[in-house]
C-alpha cells in the first residue's frame, strides 16, 4: 500500500487529541516562528512565551507517543525547552524553527534512550484517562478500543519508523524537514513512513476484517 495522503489521514484521525482535552488555541501566524526566536535571541523574553504556546503541545505528543511513557516524556519534554533556551545565543535562522525543535527532541531522545535502556520506573501512556461526557458510551468505547489498537501498534514499531511517523502527523514536517531532524537520506525516510503507516493502517483495519 502506498504512503499517500489518504493513508496518512486515516491513521492520523485515529490519532486525534482525546475528546475533551482542551489545547491552546491557534495563534496568528505572524510572527514567524524565526523571527520570535530571533526576538528571544535579541532578549525578548515575551517572543519565547509566544513560541512555547504555539509549540508545546503538538512536542508533547510526539514525545509521549514516541516514548510510551509519560514520565519519560515529560522529562525529555523539560530538557528540549532547556536547549532551546540554553541555545538562544547561537541561534541562526538557517532551517524552519520546527526543524530546529524537533531537530533538538529527536536527539534528547536518542541520549535518554542511551542512557535509560529500559523504561523499568515509567508510566505507560494511558489513552482512556479523558472522555467526553456527553459522547454516548458506546462511541466512547468503541474511541478507546481504537485508541488502545493503535497505540498498541505504535509501540510496537521500530523507533526508527514511529519517529519518522510522528514527525509527520504530530510535527507536520515534510519528508525532507523529517529527513533533516532525523539525519537520514529523503528515500530511506519515505522508506520507513510507508512501512509505519502501512503497520498502523493493518491494525486499525484488523478488527474490521475480522468482524
Amino acid at each position: 500500500m502506498a504512503c499517500d495522503a489518504q493513508s496518512l489521514s486515516a491513521v492520523g484521525l485515529a490519532l486525534s487529541r482525546p475528546p475533551g482535552v482542551a489545547y491552546a488555541a491557534p495563534m496568528d501566524p505572524e510572527p514567524g516562528d524565526r523571527t520570535l526566536m530571533l526576538r528571544y535571541r535579541d532578549g525578548d523574553n515575551a517572543a519565547f512565551e509566544t513560541l512555547y504556546r504555539r509549540h508545546n503541545d503538538a512536542l508533547y505528543r510526539y514525545l509521549l507517543r514516541l516514548c510510551q511513557h509519560r514520565h519519560s516524556a515529560e522529562d525529555i519534554f523539560q530538557d528540549v525547552w532547556g536547549k532551546i533556551i540554553n541555545a538562544r545565543g547561537s541561534y541562526r535562522p538557517t532551517a524552519k524553527f520546527a526543524t530546529f525543535l524537533y531537530r533538538v527532541a529527536h536527539n534528547c531522545f536518542i541520549d535518554h534512550v542511551r542512557r535509560n535502556k529500559r523504561h523499568a520506573n515509567s508510566v505507560p501512556l494511558d489513552t482512556d484517562c479523558h472522555a467526553d461526557s456527553s459522547e454516548q458510551p458506546e462511541i466512547l468505547t468503541e474511541r478507546a478500543l481504537a485508541r488502545r489498537r493503535l497505540d498498541s501498534a505504535l509501540k510496537s514499531l521500530p523507533d526508527e519508523q514511529r519517529d519518522v511517523f510522528l514527525l509527520r502527523e504530530e510535527a507536520g514536517l515534510s519528508l525532507e524537514e523529517i529527513a533533516a531532524v532525523t539525519g537520514s537520506s529523503r528515500e530511506t525516510t519515505k522508506s520507513r513512513l510507508r512501512y509505519a503507516v502501512n503497520k498502523l493502517r493493518a491494525a486499525i483495519d484488523e478488527p474490521t476484517r475480522a468482524s
